[in-house]
């Protein structure tokens, strides 16, 4: 994705020997939301935001601004970090008759702490928190409740978490488990899974392959498991071994730089950072250290601006030397691939246009006259008109969300009955989209050009992913795989610079193991990947690591340490490298 747009916009006509097949894909997934898109535009026109001129943002009268407390007025904490809101008032005197209140305060600040969000300030917009953020905001807010006899359930609350933060957060989970309470998480990490008491392993693989209990009890119990999860928790198999691999040739030391001086936008003070060109290079540091403000907001924003006039304004900097060495900007992101249920990922990936071609081939088809505009469920001829192709309906309710149910006429097979009766190999074309990816890579395997799509979506751990399967049911690391497994399709011009901002969330170890083989294979064709992780498995296949810290908020904003694995690992004052050990 570039500036908001499918990269097919940019660059329609990769493709040598079909040139237009690019254009055709992107307006066919555009056609896919469009009416979603038009709306959004006709409001996002109206809407913008800007500083009021009356309270510079204070948001309260000038009579409440005046007021202090400690010598501070109201505006002035709530721009602290909730760190230093800890310390302030900590130390205030108890005013006359509001000890408890005093207390109260202290108390629900510490919560905040403990829970790794000491570096947000309280006046934080909570439309810019992350999901990991959000979520610990509201565990901090159930911890001050002190009840007992609770079931809380936590879906991957080690997002976006450095390991220094991620054993605050155990620490954390085990105190409210200690008053009486139930803790059920589901998360990959290792450090978590040690600190459990009990233990669920699901598989033994994904999709129609997984949903069994391989292994339930306590972690000794697992490690002696034969199941995936143990493997690599033993250490019979290793995500660092990837970047092992004695068929890959090791990377000479980087002589080109992408570089970008002066960059002080939020808590970053003055920071330069350097880019290895033609290297994998991991950006980390402890939560609010500012990886996100100088990768996203800075850099990205920046090299966006200049390759693809893009609008959005950069943070703050002097200057970038070094953009020369590039001729394309990919971010992968987990945002969806689409926002309709006409969306999937055969569409998303252009699979979908070469499959109508190969069923526009077939002697059903040339007898009946259907061309390849025939097996869409986009355009009318061949789908079913009752759902509109969606094979399902919505249900509009009042005051809940929308509803969807099966299409009672095409019992959600998209399509209308004669262009089900043309069949290819004995596969109806709904029969095609009802595929996982594993199973269409067998079924399409003497067809190159459709076996090499599908190749990528299997490489990037997605063969139980279903062809057809609606992108409203995918999670955003799906999204991000089908992305990459997109962009590894095309032919590489190998000055590519891809972005990508955690996309370790919500993989297990072996589906770590294989997106770095793929982000490596990206590097050795000359491309430069740069990714803002906390993953130490990812750390150590990298080629270069920038540690940003030591703290976050406004004990971060520096650059600790920048070098080979093994220089962070040898550096002091970095926390990540003691982690790295």
């Amino acid at each position: 994705m570039m500036h908001g747009f499918d990269d097919d916009l940019v660059l329609p006509w990769r493709r040598e020997d079909r040139p237009f097949e690019g254009v055709l894909a992107y307006l066919q997934r555009r056609l896919e939301e469009a009416e979603t898109e038009e709306q959004r535009t006709k409001l996002e026109c109206y809407q913008s935001d800007r500083t009021c001129p009356a309270c510079h943002g204070a948001r309260l009268r000038p009579e409440s601004r005046a007021v202090t407390v400690g010598g501070k007025t109201i505006v002035e904490v709530m721009a602290m970090p909730a760190r230093d809101a800890l310390a302030f008032f900590a130390k205030l005197p108890p005013p006359a008759g509001l000890k408890d209140v005093l207390r109260e305060i202290v108390k629900r600040l510490g919560f905040l702490n403990d829970v790794g969000l000491d570096y947000l300030t309280l006046d934080r917009a909570s439309s810019s928190l992350s999901g990991g953020e959000m979520q610990r905001i509201r565990l901090a807010t159930q911890i001050g409740s002190g009840l007992t006899g609770v079931l809380y359930v936590l879906d991957e609350p080690t997002i976006g978490l450095h390991p220094r933060d991620n054993e605050r957060l155990i620490a954390t989970l085990k105190g409210i488990k200690d008053r009486g309470n139930t803790v059920v998480i589901v998360e990959h990490d290792a450090e978590m899974m040690r600190a459990a008491d009990w233990i669920v392993d699901l598989g033994p693989g994904a999709g129609r392959t997984g949903g069994n209990v391989v292994y339930q009890g306590d972690y000794a119990g697992l490690l002696q498991a034969k199941t995936l999860t143990a493997d690599y928790l033993q250490g019979r198999r290793s995500i660092a071994r990837v970047a092992k691999d004695p068929n890959r040739k090791p990377l000479v030391k980087p002589k080109d730089f992408l570089t970008i001086t002066g960059c002080c936008e939020h808590n970053l003070k003055n920071v330069t950072l350097k880019i290895p060109v033609g290297a994998f290079t991991v950006v980390t540091g402890v939560s609010g250290s500012g990886k996100s403000t100088l990768v996203d907001e800075t850099l990205k924003r920046e090299m966006l601006r200049r390759f693809y006039h893009a609008k959005a304004k950069p943070g703050k900097f002097k200057k970038l030397t070094g953009a020369e060495f590039f001729d394309k900007i990919v971010e992968i992101d987990q945002s969806p691939i689409g926002r309709t249920p006409r969306s999937n990922p055969a569409t998303y990936v252009g699979f979908f246009s070469d499959v109508r071609d190969l069923f526009a081939q077939t002697e059903g088809a040339k007898a009946r006259g259907y061309g390849p505009g025939r097996f869409s469920f986009n355009v009318k001829g061949g789908r079913c008109e009752t759902c509109g192709g969606d094979g399902v309906t919505k249900l509009e309710m009042s005051f809940l969300p929308d509803a969807y149910v099966t299409c009672e006429q095409c019992g959600g097979r998209r399509f209308n009955r004669e262009t089900l009766e043309v069949k290819y190999a004995g596969k109806s074309i709904a029969d095609v989209l009802d595929m996982t990816v594993a199973e269409a890579c067998e079924f399409f395997a003497k067809v190159p050009r459709l076996a090499k799509k599908l190749r990528t979506l299997s490489d990037v751990g997605l063969g139980y992913l279903g062809l057809g399967q609606s992108a409203t049911t995918l999670s955003g690391g799906e999204a991000q795989r089908i992305k990459l497994a997109t962009e590894l399709s095309r032919r590489s011009t190998g000055k590519t610079l891809y972005l990508l901002d955690e996309p370790t969330t919500g993989l297990h170890f072996d589906d770590v193991a294989k997106l770095m083989k793929l982000l490596l294979e990206l590097r050795d064709q000359g491309n430069t990947v740069v990714v803002i992780e906390h993953n130490v498995d990812v750390m150590t296949c990298a080629d270069w690591i920038v540690d940003l810290g030591p703290g976050g908020g406004d004990a971060g904003g520096r650059i600790v340490c920048a070098g080979t694995p093994s220089d962070v690992a040898a550096c002091p004052e970095s926390l990540t490298g003691r982690f790295l050990k």
